[in-house]
């Protein structure tokens, strides 16, 4: 039930926020009733669980998105710096790194994560033996995944801290 009334809050501050309208009449006919039936729809639907939305990781998120923001932040100047540099100094890798999230909502928070930061790809993601594939720009952008430390803040973001993050190349 708190799932379904978190769904509706999310959904109407959503639509206040794109609609704009401020009218009484607007806000209970249309966006009330509006996202009271989406929420409804998504029960019936069975799509208001703990992937579609993950209230569980809400706290852990407000610490996370914003470390998330400065890392895609740097990320976004080292990229550029590479590209408007002449001799443009790239060095592409391949490599493989350990997720170790217990959850799929987590393992698709952080390989998001990888790819959301510039300069670095998740292109492939083995189930069996939660192993990430990825392309990065350049040797140093790989070797910042290779610490661990992204990985150790999705954990911690999926509540589930205490496992330290491995990696393989």
């Amino acid at each position: 039930m708190l799932r379904h009334i978190s769904l509706g809050v999310v959904l109407f501050i959503l639509w206040l926020a794109l609609s704009g309208h401020f009218h009484e009449l607007i806000l209970i006919e249309l966006g009330l009733a509006s996202s009271i039936f989406v929420v409804w729809i998504a029960h019936r639907m069975n799509l208001a669980d703990d992937e579609g939305h993950p209230i569980q990781m809400t706290l852990g998120a407000l610490k996370f998105l914003p470390w998330l923001a400065w890392e895609i932040i740097k990320a976004n100047f080292n990229v550029a710096r590479i590209i408007l540099n002449p001799s443009l100094p790239i060095s592409p890798v391949l490599l493989k790194v350990k997720a170790s999230q217990q959850t799929e909502v987590g393992m698709v928070a952080y390989a998001n994560s990888i790819t959301l930061t510039p300069g670095t790809v998740t292109v492939d993601v083995d189930d069996a033996s939660s192993e990430f594939t990825i392309h990065a720009i350049t040797a140093e952008a790989a070797d910042e995944l290779e610490t661990g430390r992204m990985d150790r803040r999705t954990v911690q973001m999926e509540g589930l801290s205490g496992r330290p993050a491995e990696s393989a190349s």
